[in-house]
């Protein structure tokens, strides 16, 4: 088999550095898109010593800035001839109100609105690859959004919860994935979602950025696992048949088994009535 080509989002810490490792130590290029240039060429020395592999580069990346999203995948189209895994694994989770380069509201426009801008732009390169996977991280915190989206307020102007508002963004990214395995299935494209569990790190499932203090609290109970426990399911994805499978794209996972999704979780409806919206607002800041 020829090498695979995998980006990672957000990889400069936390889960995403470990699957960043995984991956490279599988023979896997591993390309990091990160924010921080400092911090991400780091990581970059630390995952290429760990995995010893001389196939790990680093892309700038800053999901809160249409303008860098869109750099990046120019880069990418540039350096890459095709993408077999995309691993959408950077988030945030922010104490109180703030906003995009666009003026979107960050932790849904880095969270959800970034990666599906990135998915989308580099689509021809992912379907280029002869078994690509889409891979989101998203959480069991989409629980911590009762009834679902609030399509009125998607911005969240009228009232401000940083947990409410985080576990809307994870539920995007659960709504993104179901819609993106539906429209890109007859691409050949496998996609999936995840939940990593309560990550034992600087933040509850990244640690790339600010965030608010304390942890993340897993609805099933409070039990942390370690960075490289919580990258286990997305670098399972990214390398298994299971991570290929078209007649199980859109599944929810969770500890390599499809995870127990919220009520409001499993609404084909509003999966595309995001998908629309989304489409409109990028647009909108065009």
């Amino acid at each position: 088999m020829s090498q695979r080509t995998v980006v990672i989002t957000g990889a400069n810490s936390g889960i995403g550095k470990e699957t960043a490792v995984a991956l490279a130590a599988s023979g896997d290029r591993v390309v990091l898109a990160c924010r921080n240039a400092a911090k991400a060429g780091a990581a970059a020395t630390e995952i290429a010593e760990r995995a010893r592999s001389n196939d790990v580069e680093v892309v700038p990346l800053d999901l809160s800035s249409f303008t860098s999203i869109r750099d990046c995948s120019t880069e990418l189209e540039r350096r890459c001839s095709q993408i077999d895994v995309l691993i959408n694994n950077a988030g945030l989770i922010l104490s109180k109100r703030e906003l995009t380069a666009e003026g979107f509201e960050m932790t849904f426009g880095v969270n959800h609105l970034g990666h599906f801008l990135l998915t989308d732009l580099l689509r021809p390169l992912v379907i280029a690859a002869e078994a690509p996977r889409v891979i989101n991280v998203a959480s069991a915190a989409h629980w911590m959004a009762p009834n679902g989206l609030k399509f009125n307020d998607l911005q969240s102007i009228r009232h401000y919860n940083g947990w409410i508002t985080y576990g809307r963004s994870k539920l995007a990214n659960i709504y993104f994935t179901d819609e993106l395995a539906k429209r890109w299935k007859s691409d050949g494209v496998c996609v999936s979602s995840l939940h990593p569990g309560m990550v034992n790190s600087n933040f509850g499932l990244d640690g790339d950025t600010v965030g608010l203090s304390g942890k993340l609290m897993d609805v099933s109970g409070i039990v942390t696992v370690s960075p490289v426990q919580g990258a286990d399911t997305s670098v399972w994805l990214a390398m298994t048949e299971a991570g290929g499978d078209l007649s199980r794209t859109g599944t929810f996972w969770s500890s390599r088994k499809p995870g127990l999704r919220a009520p409001w979780a499993r609404r084909p409806a509003d999966a595309a009535r995001l998908w629309s919206e989304s489409r409109k607002l990028i647009e909108s800041a065009s």
